[in-house]
């Protein structure tokens, strides 16, 4: 499984509404997007200094899974929608893990 993280800084003047707007995008992108086997994103709950604004924490098969996750209708969506004027700064990193298995209805909730 490759785990992909992203952070986000948002722009100046980012309202709470926008905030909730997204994170309400994203799960309805990810509900869109089979080859993901995980999702999770949010504001960072900011229990240690720094950090970023947000969170996104997808869950994949394989490179291909990530390639169609990314560069899907759905998530282009969400980034020309949303993300393209909200975002000061983004980071990213995708880890290997094979020992991760999900069960379970991941989207139960959002």
């Amino acid at each position: 499984m490759i785990v992909h993280l992203a952070s986000f800084v948002w722009k100046d003047g980012t309202s709470p509404e926008q905030v909730a707007g997204v994170t309400a995008a994203l799960y309805e992108m990810a509900r869109e997007v089979p080859q993901l086997r995980f999702y999770l994103c949010g504001e960072n709950l900011r229990l240690r200094p720094a950090g970023a604004d947000f969170g996104v924490l997808a869950l994949v098969d394989d490179p291909a899974g990530l390639d169609a996750y990314l560069d899907g209708e759905a998530h282009q969506r969400v980034q020309r929608e949303w993300l393209s004027t909200m975002v000061a700064s983004r980071q990213a990193a995708q880890l290997s893990s094979d020992a991760l298995s999900v069960t379970g209805d991941w989207l139960a909730g959002h």
